[in-house]
């Protein structure tokens, strides 16, 4: 059992890793053109303290190692994000960015850490960190209702690509499967609360895949209140990359879910 649990760990690095690097091709681009374009970087900045507080979990729980693996690889390539967006960022959004990495990522985070350390003791710490972890998780994992909402609405999968429900189901289900081996409640909960909306989302996609949309984005959008629609949190733009049209995905989660959460941006070729 115990060799199973860890297989099915090592299996969830490797898919949780391979979502990590999904920006990598934004990323290039942003270099290229030494502009961040309309790419948002808040999603970077919270994955990248979502992972931080993921590894801190990691080094506390016994037997961590593999949470502690995965999302601190997570982190290291957050932090490169980061710092890659803050280089290229227009000065106004350079100026704010800089404030909520303060915040969040430096502020927020020490003091988890110190007062976990200082303030709390014996299982406690693991407690509060795992709790908060959780949270963070779940925010991140739930963040496609509303796109489902609009796939309902429009009666189309059209704006909910294939490959992001896919690999939230799969990650989910991985992560969720090694919680109930390893008896992990905060990796149990969050995760398979994950493979539930995943497998909700890939639901979806049998029930819409072949059908028409019965409303019009911008219909929809109306209903909605006239402000930003779903669709524009799936969707931040359209790449032309040697003349195949891309998607890029917002993919809000971390190693668990996430995504995502803060947005990882997925490229997917409509072709596929």
């Amino acid at each position: 059992m115990a060799s199973f649990s860890v297989i099915l760990g090592i299996i969830g690095n490797v898919i949780s890793i391979l979502m990590f690097l999904s920006p990598v091709k934004t990323f290039r681009r942003i270099v290229k053109k030494k502009s961040t374009e309309d790419f948002k970087g808040v999603p970077y900045i919270t994955t990248l303290l979502s992972t931080s507080l993921w590894s801190f979990y990691g080094i506390l729980k016994p037997g961590g190692l593999l949470v502690l693996t995965v999302n601190g690889a997570g982190a290291i390539l957050h932090i490169i994000y980061v710092t890659l967006f803050l280089i290229y960022a227009p000065k106004d959004v350079k100026v704010k960015s800089l404030k909520l990495v303060a915040i969040v990522d430096v502020g927020f985070f020490g003091v988890v850490v110190a007062v976990t350390l200082l303030a709390l003791h014996g299982s406690l710490r693991l407690t509060v960190v795992g709790l908060l972890c959780t949270g963070m998780t779940i925010g991140m994992y739930a963040s496609p209702l509303s796109v489902m909402r609009t796939v309902i609405k429009m009666k189309s999968v059209e704006y909910m690509p294939f490959f992001l429900s896919f690999f939230q189901f799969l990650n989910g289900g991985v992560w969720a499967a090694y919680a109930v081996l390893v008896k992990d409640i905060y990796l149990g909960v969050s995760n398979g609360i994950g493979f539930i909306l995943g497998s909700a989302q890939l639901l979806l996609f049998v029930i819409y895949k072949n059908k028409s949309p019965s409303k019009s984005k911008d219909a929809v959008e109306e209903e909605e209140g006239g402000g930003g629609s779903a669709v524009e949190g799936v969707m931040q733009m359209e790449d032309f990359d040697n003349n195949e049209k891309m998607k890029t995905v917002s993919l809000n989660q971390d190693a668990f879910g996430s995504t995502g959460s803060k947005d990882l941006e997925l490229g997917v070729k409509e072709n596929l």
